[in-house]
């Protein structure tokens, strides 16, 4: 007698967008991979989703206002949306303006975020296939293949007067140094290349758990950032190759002074990326940051002496209330001394809840236009001078995309150097690549020609 066969059903999808930095992308890959791993399918666009997952940013009002156009945009392509991120401390805001909203959840909420998509879309839960021991898949990645966030805390115990983060994230909460590392080898063996270390604070990493030791390998590592990058700096791909390691977020403690060797050791990515916001004395006391400007200038000498390809990029504030002229000029000609390689600059906008929101003095919007104007040509004049001088150098470079053959056959890659990280600096544009070049290899380049923020070049021939 034949039997019927047995039709499984299909398993709900999950469309996901997400905003803000790539400490929230972390948050969404780890919401899709819990999800996943309940049996859900994910969905590349608003029709095919059975609900609709929008992880918010919160940390500026323009922000927000994106967060919310995105929101809109998912409940009129979709209708079955779900909240979650930053903007989710304001769920009364968000419901009032989207009633139709299913859930709203805050920051990190992973399980109430699940729990929400449990009750909108039931997974389809089947003997004959969540029941079986599956193959281990991997997390689900929204970065490519070739380069992966490492988080390694969540949280911030500043109390800067421009910031919200505190009140969105709370404090310092630093994961399990074992865990982490757990991750980061997980990550190489599974095909990254390059790990960028993020977080709240990363100089920070352990503060609050006071640097508790935990076993790894057979010895004893404390949860702290030199250690944690003395350990990272042990990985190797499975083809032998020393993976790029970079450091995010790093607030300029002493200590930081400690990875600058193993920079120049080639265990770690010669690459700090240390938010200063200001140079000004004045300016950064208003911020309720340290003004250390100046010992900040001699510990760049010192990296540099030690590690002379150190990059190290930062952000900076223009237009803070009661900026002055002079303060203004103060970080210019702090800039000149600092000669930072990549920077970018934001005008100051208030952010409901912050402090610097009832400091007096507010500067005008089109004085901070035009500061940030200045700022951005001293910054870009010193970024081009700096790449200029990498020509004719053969420097290393990590392939992030290869292009389609031209009329004449030739393909070219995009790629980025040790001092460019992925979205927020600059590139490495190659010419005539070899036809098996891919993302994710490691080749070395010799510079042909720079503009103000990318170069250009060829792939050395090996000798």
């Amino acid at each position: 007698m034949a039997t019927t066969p047995i039709t499984l059903p299909d398993a709900p999808k999950v469309g996901m967008v997400s905003l803000g930095c790539p400490k929230a992308l972390v948050d969404s890959e780890r919401i899709l991979t819990r999800l996943r791993a309940d049996g859900y399918a994910m969905s590349a666009d608003y029709a095919g989703a059975d609900v609709v997952l929008v992880n918010t940013c919160g940390f500026l009002d323009s922000a927000k206002e994106e967060s919310l156009a995105a929101i809109g945009e998912a409940i009129a392509e979709n209708g079955r949306v779900i909240v979650t991120g930053c903007m989710g401390n304001e769920a009364d805001a968000i419901r009032a303006k989207f009633p139709s909203v299913l859930a709203v959840t805050g920051a990190h909420q992973y399980e109430a975020v699940v729990e929400a998509v449990h009750e909108a879309a039931p997974p389809s839960i089947s003997p004959y296939v969540d029941l079986i021991p599956q193959a281990d898949p991997g997390d689900v990645k929204l970065t490519p293949r070739h380069y992966s966030y490492l988080k390694i805390s969540e949280g911030c115990n500043h109390a800067c007067a421009f910031c919200i983060i505190p009140s969105l994230r709370g404090k310092l909460a630093s994961r399990r140094i074992d865990a982490v590392l757990r991750e980061a080898e997980k990550l190489v063996a599974a095909g990254t290349r390059e790990l960028l270390v993020i977080s709240q604070d990363t100089s920070a990493y352990g503060v609050d758990v006071r640097h508790e030791t935990r076993q790894w390998k057979g010895r004893e590592v404390r949860t702290h950032m030199t250690d944690l990058a003395r350990e990272l700096g042990q990985l190797r791909t499975p083809d032998g190759h020393t993976p790029w390691v970079r450091l995010h977020y790093v607030y300029p403690y002493p200590h930081v002074d400690a990875v600058i060797p193993l920079m120049a050791e080639g265990l770690l990515t010669p690459y700090l990326d240390i938010p200063f916001q200001h140079a000004s004395p004045n300016v950064l006391r208003a911020m309720k940051r340290p003004a250390n400007e100046a010992k900040v200038l001699e510990r760049l000498k010192a990296w540099r002496a030690i590690c002379p390809d150190i990059a190290v990029r930062s952000s900076f504030v223009v237009g803070f209330p009661g900026e002055t002229e002079a303060d203004f000029q103060y970080l210019l000609d702090w800039l000149d001394e600092a000669q930072l390689d990549r920077v970018g600059a934001f005008r100051f906008e208030p952010v409901a809840g912050a402090a610097a929101n009832d400091l007096p003095d507010p500067v005008p919007e089109e004085v901070k236009e035009e500061r940030y104007a200045r700022i951005m040509a001293k910054t870009e004049a010193i970024s081009a001078a700096k790449l200029a001088a990498k020509v004719g150098r053969t420097i290393p470079v990590i392939i992030d995309e290869v292009g389609e053959p031209d009329e004449d056959g030739d393909v070219g890659a995009t790629a980025r150097s040790q001092a460019d990280a992925p979205e927020i600096d600059g590139a490495v544009y190659l010419r005539n690549v070899p036809a098996d070049l891919k993302a994710g290899d490691f080749v070395d380049v010799l510079v042909e020609d720079a503009d103000a923020h990318d170069l250009y070049g060829v792939i050395q021939a090996e000798s």
